[in-house]
């Protein structure tokens, strides 16, 4: 390589199981039309594009380039954000499913380029108190957690709108 950092062993394990999860969820929705991906299926009022969306900016952007790297431009826009579940109308499905894959890769960038014991760079206290989370290593494991969980959000919902079920294998 050409001077870049490269990840530990355990960084890198815990980056292929995230990966595992983020082709889970953009997997389940592989074949749902615009129409399908806005429909609300369960109690709560989610759609398949809100729950990505929320994947997106309250997950990948929110934990990697804010809590990890403390990058300036995302906190400041986090007080000006709107409901990360709700997706308007005016937005195309594809612009939120390219959010995810973008705000994903700018995620690995932060999470190859820091070891796993780093402290965060920013916790918002003011909002959720003292910070029950520590060093790149518990972020990641609660991302790799949420995201599973979300995945199998999105496996429901799926089989409600078509019947389409999504096999998970382990190795």
């Amino acid at each position: 390589m050409t001077g870049e950092a490269q990840p530990g062993n355990e960084v890198r394990a815990l980056l292929a199981a995230l990966h595992g999860q983020r082709r889970h969820v953009l997997g389940i929705l592989d074949g749902l039309d615009d129409e399908e991906l806005r429909r609300a299926v369960l109690p709560s009022g989610w759609s398949c594009l809100g729950l990505t969306r929320h994947l997106a900016l309250d997950v990948e952007q929110f934990w990697f380039r804010a809590v990890v790297a403390g990058d300036e431009e995302v906190i400041r826009g986090l007080d000006d954000s709107e409901d990360a579940w709700r997706v308007g109308s005016d937005v195309r499905a594809e612009e939120v499913l390219e959010r995810y894959r973008r705000e994903a890769d700018l995620a690995d960038a932060v999470i190859s380029a820091t070891p796993a014991d780093t402290p965060l760079a920013w916790w918002p206290q003011h909002l959720f108190g003292d910070a029950h989370l520590h060093n790149l290593r518990d972020v990641l494991l609660h991302v790799i957690t949420e995201t599973a969980c979300h995945a199998g959000h999105l496996d429901a919902a799926r089989e409600l709108i078509d019947g389409r079920r999504w096999l998970v294998l382990t190795s």
